[in-house]
């Protein structure tokens, strides 16, 4: 589905709907989605969580609902050296395995989810 990037967020939905937050949250822990290997936060139900990228305790103070879509969206568009990958972009992408190209990461329900998940961190 298209996105429309306005200033340093996407303020669409890229469903037409708000994500589920349980969903989210569970996305973030699953390793398949790799939230956690690199990222920490208010989970104490997961050990060994990443210290290579911020912690997520407090993201929804520190960005709007507009920002985190965009950082999951493209992260590259904030940081170019970011190692964080783009899970909903796929173009313009290197080294992309063959089962992957032009396909995202993550679906856009699952971004919505993950979003509506970090909306609710607040220190």
């Amino acid at each position: 589905m298209p996105y429309k990037i306005v200033g340093d967020g996407i303020p669409q939905s890229l469903t037409g709907a708000p994500g589920d937050a349980a969903r989210g949250r569970a996305l973030v822990l699953a390793r398949t989605t790799t939230c956690i290997l690199c990222h920490s936060g208010p989970f104490p139900e997961t050990r060994f969580q990443g210290d290579l990228a911020p912690d997520l305790s407090g993201a929804g103070n520190r960005w709007s609902v507009s920002q985190l879509r965009l950082r999951l969206v493209d992260a590259a568009r904030f940081n170019p050296e970011t190692i964080m990958p783009s899970y909903y972009r796929n173009d313009g992408l290197v080294r992309v395995g063959r089962n992957f190209a032009g396909k995202p990461i993550l679906s856009a329900a699952e971004i919505e989810d993950i979003v509506a998940s970090l909306a609710t961190l607040r220190d």
